[in-house]
């Protein structure tokens, strides 16, 4: 009968208008309702729907209001909501924005509704609509249920077939938890929007890896209109990755040859190369990849080149002799890769990394190179004229240095050679080769271990040459002889630490107080972190992802006067540093730092038990040191002159100085450096300070420090307002306090 009165409304309606029209009067607008949102009598309507009305004109929006526009539910109780009205249409909206399911509602808009004018309905318009039934609730999640090697900072999510009332979703998490076996419930914080819910662990991650979890979602849990889970309690497990995720480092070229900015380099030298941090894809080291230019940037053509396996090197071979006076600039493209094909990142011995290209310049002089070069040592070899070397460890590797740089592609097998014997006769063993042209350096490492008490002859044949292709000579300077000998022992001797995989690529660590840098000149070729929130490192910036305009995105606190670059990543607990670096500051960096600052401890108490051969000075300055553990329970500085290690030709010669309290470098007045000789790698030297003040390294700036510093307490190098650049070649890593540091660069050892 309702809708009979609404028709028979609305034509008595338009009849008015036409009759006082037809009479001559003036004319008066009479304000509809065209159409409605649901329909009349529609059925199944979504409890979200949206509820409107349509006229036939523009009516005054202060007229439709709450009290003209009303939903009523079957049983006559009023919904609460708010009304709105744009164009010609008003809307209902229920608060909470959803109706109950399976009702029947009322829909009134009142004769109050009017026009600007002041025409208001002829009558009432209502009309009705029911809505749908409830549907069962159900849930998907996340992780998987069962899922394997779930990533401890993997989300984990419940997403359910309705929208839920997320008042009994909320933290404290008590209807949708996650716990350890025990069981041992995670802390943790549940966030919900719409038909989402989210359980975050305290930290951002889960606590353990290689463990199986449970999570439960009750049916306490519910939807609007209180309906819960239809299956009861949703409840699964999933297990965590058994080991932190790996670390992938970029490349980067660490050598060249000519060095970067060299001059007077001889006309007739036929080898440019470039080495590696890391083995290479020898299917990437391709002529296309590799570019030499001479004056007005004319590429050299007709070269060659080559992947030199036994330095890790780019081996370009010219074609004929450079120019003379000349300056020449080559390039390594970002297209070579590492044998998991991650691309080439710079280094530290280019002149310029732009887009991860290595960059150099060298300049030739005016003349050739005819000097054969010559063997300077061995390892082992003769102790005295004609007095062979004795006691030899089974795992030795032997290492002959050169007089000068060589062609790494002419020390293979071939020509770096050792037998069992008194000769160098038979059949050679079975050997790896590798070259260092920052030492020349090359060394032969048997791939199986020596045989006790027996003889071995070594040899390298004149099939090496050096850069200009002149070949070995032999006149080796006394007791040198080649081929040599050397007679092996019964044991096997061991390095006395190796850092783990996670410590290894870091140039500097803060413990959980963080990390500052001031000036505007510090450079880290590695990576830095903390246990400690982002905030705490300041001062930095790293090169993870590419600048936009002049801002780096992952920047850390930096200010114009406060400028670090990290050319590696920086490794925190969270939050992120900046929102455009949503990948630092997460639980898998805070995971990585976590494993690193172990590796960086165990490291420590390893080198402080290391048997002691001999007792350290407290003031090292102006001295020679040769491989071995030392140790001083008190104080050692090196203030008085520079400390020289001498690896007497053995690049596997170790130094670890155990230091009960503090280390000092240099002065506030004037700067102390470490320097490497006769093999000596910065890899293999260590420092353990054990107390306060911990490590100063040359506080009133410059020189150059080498080795692995792990401190008990904080680490210091140079001192706010140098200018003076200082350099360390190792790592700075503080176990229990911060690192400072003011224009300092960090060259990270390669493996």
């Amino acid at each position: 009968m309702r809708s009979y009165r609404i028709v028979i409304t609305s034509f008595l309606a338009t009849l008015l208008v036409v009759f006082v029209a037809g009479c001559g009067l003036e004319t008066v607008s009479i304000p509809g309702v065209v159409s409605v949102t649901p329909a009349q009598g529609a059925m199944n309507v979504a409890i979200n729907a949206t509820i409107s009305a349509t006229f036939n004109m523009a009516m005054s929006p202060a007229s439709i209001t709450n009290s003209t526009f009303t939903v009523v539910a079957q049983g006559g109780a009023a919904v609460t909501g708010t009304v709105g009205y744009s164009g010609l249409v008003a809307t209902f909206t229920p608060a909470g924005g959803n109706l109950a399911y399976e009702t029947t509602y009322t829909a009134t808009i009142t004769t109050g509704a009017s026009i600007p004018g002041g025409a208001e309905l002829v009558s009432d318009y209502v009309w009705s609509f029911t809505t749908i039934a409830p549907t069962a609730l159900s849930v998907a999640v996340t992780p998987a249920p069962f899922a394997p090697d779930v990533a401890l900072s993997a989300p984990i999510t419940a997403t359910f077939s309705q929208a839920m009332n997320c008042a009994t979703l909320a933290s404290p998490a008590t209807t949708f938890t996650v716990t350890t076996p025990g069981p041992v419930a995670v802390n943790g914080t549940v966030t919900c929007s719409g038909a989402v819910a989210t359980f975050t662990p305290t930290g951002g991650a889960l606590p353990s890896y290689g463990t199986t979890y449970t999570a439960t979602i009750t049916t306490g849990a519910t939807d609007l209109t209180g309906f819960p889970l239809a299956v009861g309690n949703y409840v699964w497990t999933f297990t965590t990755i058994s080991t932190p995720p790996a670390i992938t480092l970029a490349p980067t070229v660490t050598s060249t040859v000519p060095a970067n900015g060299a001059s007077s380099v001889p006309l007739n030298e036929q080898i440019i190369s470039a080495t590696f941090s890391e083995p290479m894809n020898s299917g990437t080291i391709v002529l296309a990849n590799f570019t030499l230019t001479g004056p007005g940037s004319t590429p050299v053509t007709g070269g060659t080149v080559a992947y030199a396996a036994s330095g890790n090197s780019l081996v370009f071979t010219l074609p004929a002799n450079l120019q003379s006076d000349t300056t020449y600039t080559a390039t390594i493209s970002n297209e070579v890769t590492d044998a998991a094909g991650t691309a080439l990142n710079g280094g530290i011995a280019c002149a310029s990394s732009t887009s991860g290209n290595c960059v150099w310049t060298f300049t030739t002089g005016s003349t050739t190179l005819a000097t054969s070069p010559e063997l300077v040592s061995t390892v082992p070899g003769d102790t005295a004229p004609g007095v062979q070397a004795t006691g030899v460890p089974l795992n030795q590797a032997v290492h002959a240095t050169f007089t000068e740089a060589m062609n790494p592609l002419t020390l293979t097998t071939a020509t770096f050679l050792l037998y069992e014997g008194t000769a160098a006769s038979g059949t050679p063993l079975q050997a790896k080769i590798t070259y260092d042209p920052t030492t020349s350096i090359a060394t032969l490492t048997p791939t199986a271990l020596l045989t006790a008490s027996t003889t071995y002859t070594a040899t390298v044949t004149n099939g090496a040459t050096d850069l200009a292709g002149n070949p070995l000579g032999s006149t080796a300077p006394s007791p040198f002889t080649n081929p040599w000998t050397f007679t092996t022992g019964t044991a096997t001797v061991t390095p006395p630490v190796v850092l783990g995989p996670y410590i290894l690529p870091f140039g500097g660590f803060g413990g959980g107080a963080g990390m500052t840098n001031q000036g505007i000149h510090t450079v880290i070729n590695g990576d830095i972190g903390t246990t400690g929130a982002s905030s705490t490192m300041t001062g930095f910036h790293d090169t993870s992802l590419p600048i936009i305009g002049v801002v780096w995105p992952c920047t850390y606190t930096e200010t114009t006067l406060d400028v670090g670059q990290v050319n590696g990543v920086i490794d925190t607990a969270a939050p992120p540093p900046t929102v455009e670096c949503p990948n630092e500051g997460t639980a898998a960096t805070m995971a990585i730092a976590t494993e690193a600052a172990g590796e960086a401890r165990t490291a420590y108490t390893t080198l402080q038990g290391l048997p002691s051969d001999g007792v350290l000075a407290a003031e090292v300055g102006g001295t020679t040191i040769y491989p071995g553990v030392y140790t001083n329970a008190s104080s050692v500085g090196i203030t008085l002159g520079n400390l020289t290690l001498d690896a007497k030709g053995d690049p596997n010669a170790y130094w670890v100085f155990q230091i009960g309290s503090s280390l000092t470098v240099g002065t506030p007045t004037a700067s102390e450096s470490v320097i490497l000789t006769n093999g000596a790698q910065a890899k293999n030297v260590f420092w353990a300070v054990g107390g306060l003040p911990g490590a100063i390294i040359n506080y009133g700036g410059g020189g150059t420090m080498v080795g692995t510093i792990i401190s008990q307490p904080g680490i210091t190098v140079s001192s706010p307002g140098v200018a003076a650049i200082t350099t360390i070649n190792g790592r700075v890593l503080a176990l229990g306090a911060s690192t400072t540091m003011v224009n300092t660069v960090i060259n990270v050892p390669a493996p």
